[in-house]
Formats: C-alpha cells, sequence, structure tokens
C-alpha cells in the first residue's frame, strides 16, 4: 500500500492535490482513499490531505502515521510545530518540499533520515496561501516519485478534477502538472510500498500509570476565550491586520465583536489592540471596519518593520 501526506496551508489547494493524486491512482487501476484533514481554520491555517493506494481492498483507515511519501507545498510549515511535517517519518519517506532552497540545506536542516527530493518554488507572493498551481505541481511530482502513474493518467486526473473551472484553468494546471512529472524523472520510483506490520510482530505500546487526581485538579474549567494561550496561533498568519489610528473612529464594538478568537481588546482611551499572538489572520476586522482603518499587510512584511 502506498501511503502519501500533503501538507499545505488553507487556500493553496491541498486538498485538490490529493483527489488529483488519488484519481489518477484509481485511472491505474488502485482502491484509492484520499481526503483532507482540517479542522474549523481559515485561510493560511496550516492543514494536511492524505492517500493511500494500493492494489487489494483498503482496510486501514483514518491518518496517515507512517507515511512513503510527504508532499510539503509550502516550505514556511516545515518550522510550524502545530503542522506536523515529519511527524512519524523514518529512513523510508521520501521528503518532497517546494522550495527555493536546494535538498542538501534542507537535510542539513532537520537531520532527516529519509531521502529528500526538492521541486522549485514557483515565485514568491505576497500571499502564500495564494502560491500560484502549487497543487498541480505537487500532485504532478508525486505522481512520478510513486513511478506508477503514467503521464496519461496524470492529465485525465486533472481534466476530471477541475473539469467545472474552465478550460483555461485547467490547461495552465495541466502545464505545471507535467513540468513537475517531467522535473522528477530522474527519481521516478524513488517512493515504495511499506510493508505491513505483521500481527507476530506488532507490540504494544508501553503503558504509564499515573496517579488519579481530585476533577478539580485534572480538569480544567472554561469560563472564558483565548484560555489556549499556550498555542501561538498567530504563526499561521500570512496576512496581517494593521490599525491606522488616525483613522479609527474607536467604535471598537465592531471589530472586536466580528473577531472569531477574541483577539482584539481595547485599551483604556476606547482603541483596538490586536493580540498577534493569537490573530490568526482572517481579516474579518479589515471587512467589517465601518472607517476602514484597518489594512492587511503580508506577514513578512510586518516583520521587517515596513508597514508601507
Amino acid at each position: 500500500m502506498y501511503r502519501i501526506r500533503f501538507h499545505g496551508r488553507g487556500g493553496q489547494g491541498i486538498k485538490t492535490a490529493s483527489r488529483i493524486l488519488g484519481t489518477a491512482f484509481f485511472i491505474e487501476g488502485y482502491e484509492v482513499q484520499d481526503a483532507p484533514r482540517y479542522g474549523a481554520e481559515r485561510r493560511g491555517a496550516p492543514i494536511f490531505a492524505f492517500v493511500r493506494a494500493a492494489k487489494k481492498r483498503l482496510l486501514e483507515r483514518g491518518i496517515i502515521q507512517h507515511p512513503d511519501l510527504i508532499a510539503v507545498a509550502d516550505d514556511s510549515l516545515v518550522s510550524v510545530p502545530a503542522a506536523g511535517v515529519v511527524a512519524g517519518a523514518d529512513q523510508h519517506s521520501v521528503l518532497l518540499i517546494n522550495s527555493h532552497t536546494d535538498a542538501d540545506t534542507w537535510r542539513s536542516r532537520l537531520n532527516y533520515p529519509g531521502g529528500i527530493v526538492t521541486l522549485p518554488a514557483a515565485e514568491e507572493v505576497e500571499d502564500r496561501a495564494e502560491l500560484p498551481y502549487v497543487s498541480a505541481a505537487c500532485a504532478g511530482a508525486s505522481a512520478r516519485l510513486v513511478g506508477r502513474i503514467s503521464g496519461a493518467a496524470l492529465e485525465q486526473a486533472i481534466r476530471e478534477e477541475l473539469a467545472q473551472l474552465g478550460g483555461q484553468i485547467v490547461r495552465r494546471n495541466l502545464e505545471v502538472a507535467m513540468h513537475a512529472y517531467e522535473f522528477m524523472d530522474d527519481y521516478a520510483g524513488m517512493v515504495s510500498e511499506r510493508a505491513a506490520v505483521s500481527a507476530e510482530d506488532w507490540r504494544n505500546p508501553g503503558w504509564i500509570d499515573l496517579a488519579l487526581e481530585q476533577a478539580d485538579v485534572s480538569a480544567p474549567t472554561i469560563h472564558a476565550g483565548l484560555t489556549s494561550e499556550l498555542m501561538p496561533t498567530g504563526l499561521w498568519r500570512t496576512m496581517r491586520p494593521v490599525v491606522d489610528y488616525e483613522r479609527c473612529n474607536r467604535c471598537w464594538w465592531v471589530c472586536s465583536t466580528f473577531c472569531p478568537d477574541v483577539a482584539i481588546d481595547i485599551d483604556d482611551a476606547g482603541y483596538p489592540q490586536i493580540d498577534y499572538e493569537h490573530c490568526k489572520g482572517c481579516l474579518i476586522c479589515v471587512a467589517q471596519c465601518p472607517p476602514h482603518a484597518i489594512q492587511a499587510i503580508p506577514e513578512h512584511q510586518a516583520q521587517t518593520g515596513d508597514n508601507r
């Protein structure tokens, strides 16, 4: 069985990449599962999707713990712990990264035990959630790395999955996918199926017995929002909302009420203050601000101090 995991951000088409690859496997005669996994997150948040493919009936379910291939659409996710990019990877797992950085550098940074292949990233864009056609590129490169999917099957899969988007978009995705497919010619078949774990070799996990505590100690009571202060969801942000206080009318009940994460507080003077540790960059406040005093700027631009 092939077990493949795609990692990216909301808006980059990771679900689409898994569907394209899954359909291509199906065309080649495989039994297939493909599905995304994400919660109530938003554009720019880390998500992943997985594909299982085998020539026999698929009985395995759930997330892929030990992937044969990990395809990363956005290399900025590698340093985000919540993304879990290399979770479960071992010597058998191949890591495909869409990046400007070469494979040797990534191998040194990660001390990665398996093989690493890089797909040259497209030109940088302000909003990383809009990396152009990155889903088609990852699907095409993954299809070639597996070595079991023909170019014709990949093309048919793209046409079927993207037909509703119109001919021009389908053609552009085909160009990108086939370029990535051909770029990986030297690595065709690098990804192999992982042998199933034998029931005879299965070992129970090592359990640790913990002493019981009173419920008022071990069970937290949540009285308000922002109780997950140790989870810096601001790392998910690709665009940052910035308040222009010269234009702000101090109608704080608008932006603070619409913020889904209660990440906007009000100072003593009545001006909104954004908690960037927990602001995920959904930009609802930008859309709702009556005097348009909140603008969105790229996160990397904000971190360099250039707010123009």
